[in-house]
């Protein structure tokens, strides 16, 4: 009996230059996506992924790490200049944008796509005490 294993296609990097940065950031974790201008996706990382647990994830710093995991996985793909698009109001906010600057990225433009309730949800019933 005959054994066949199956060759795996070798995955060609494409180039791109210029791309964009979602970045999440909510109050539990970070989450950074890289994009090609089509929306394809070149890298993602969040806290959670980089080794990051608990109130942790939150924080200025696990934000810069993430952004240092993203470039790291970008660089074959000659990413140079980035579109950033920051939703939610976390901490990771101010510190990903600045490590996107710092890990070699060219910012564009910044826009902030946080979601905003035009009259919210329902409010709970009053508390009968």
């Amino acid at each position: 009996m005959a054994v066949t294993t199956k060759s795996k296609k070798k995955k060609v990097a494409r180039q791109v230059s210029q791309g964009r940065a979602y970045i999440q950031a909510t109050f539990n974790n970070t989450i950074v996506t890289l994009t090609d201008l089509n929306g394809n996706t070149i890298a993602w990382s969040s806290a959670g992924h980089c080794g990051f647990k608990g109130p942790k994830k939150a924080t200025p710093f696990a934000a810069s790490v993430i952004i240092k995991d993203v470039a790291e996985q970008a660089k074959e793909t000659g990413l140079k200049e980035v579109s950033v698009f920051v939703k939610g109001v976390g901490s990771g906010r101010d510190s990903a944008i600045r490590a996107l600057n710092a890990n070699g990225f060219s910012v564009l433009g910044i826009k902030d796509t946080t979601p905003l309730p035009h009259n919210g949800c329902r409010p709970p019933k009053p508390r009968r005490v």
